[in-house]
């Protein structure tokens, strides 16, 4: 979602790669979620994170907790931001209550990108 809306609000100025820690696929109820905010996702592609490209990075954002301490070391001259949101695929219960769970993470992660955009040049 982070990629997606990335790439909407960024522009073509911004080069974007979303990478985790792990490959998982993009999952269904995130494509979802961000087709109601107008923005396919469906032809994104989970990838692994690569150590060379992250060292060669600006700037880093990671999402969430578990990526922030398992992300690779970078070096001082990479700027690192990381937004505590929660992974909106452990949520549990009833189908609603996922996409609510969704929903939420990719409206934070909506104004937390109109947040950062207004802070670069």
């Amino acid at each position: 979602m982070a990629e997606g809306f990335a790439k909407h609000i960024l522009g073509d100025q911004w080069h974007i790669e979303s990478a985790g820690i792990e490959a998982h696929g993009v999952d269904i109820n995130a494509v979802r979620v961000m087709r109601e905010a107008g923005i396919d996702i469906s032809e994104q592609r989970s990838k692994l994170i690569d150590p060379v490209y992250l060292n060669s990075c600006q700037l880093v954002v990671t999402l969430c907790g578990d990526a922030r301490d398992r992300c690779p070391i970078t070096p001082d001259s990479v700027a690192k931001l990381h937004w505590p949101l929660m992974d909106p695929a452990q949520a549990t219960g009833t189908e609603d209550e996922i996409l609510m769970a969704f929903r939420q993470v990719r409206d934070q992660i909506l104004e937390n990108l109109i947040q950062l955009k207004s802070t670069i040049k």
